[in-house]
């Protein structure tokens, strides 16, 4: 099993920043990546920035030159940090390990966080 615990949401005023952390704990042969999706209310869930194991990024349009996703192996976390944030920023944000082998043999699992909150006020 693969825990994620997130933390670094809050509420922030538009035009300034956060950085969110997610922590991955647990037993796993491989992990593809790490990511961050959001969820504002009546709206689906969004890839907002993943990260592969060899370090490739990829962000969602409305974030880029804006947001940035990074990872430390050592700690098993991934922080997304968020700068001159938009009301429209406002939303549930998720921790994603992206397909996880918790053996050699194992199908790959997705695994999620509870997600943080993170409020932009206009």
């Amino acid at each position: 099993q693969v825990q994620l615990v997130e933390s670094g949401g809050g509420l922030v005023q538009a035009g300034g920043s956060l950085r969110l952390s997610c922590t991955a704990s647990g037993s796993w042969f491989s992990m593809n990546g790490m990511g961050w999706y959001r969820q504002a209310p009546g709206n689906q869930r969004e890839l907002v920035a993943r990260i592969t194991s060899g370090g490739i990024t990829t962000y969602t349009d409305s974030v880029k030159g804006r947001f940035t996703i990074s990872r430390d192996n050592a700690k098993n976390t991934v922080y997304l940090q968020m700068n001159s944030l938009k009301p429209e920023d406002t939303a549930v944000y998720y921790c994603n390990a992206e397909k996880v082998k918790l053996s050699y043999r194992a199908f790959d699992v997705d695994y999620w966080g509870r997600g943080t909150q993170v409020t932009v006020s206009s």
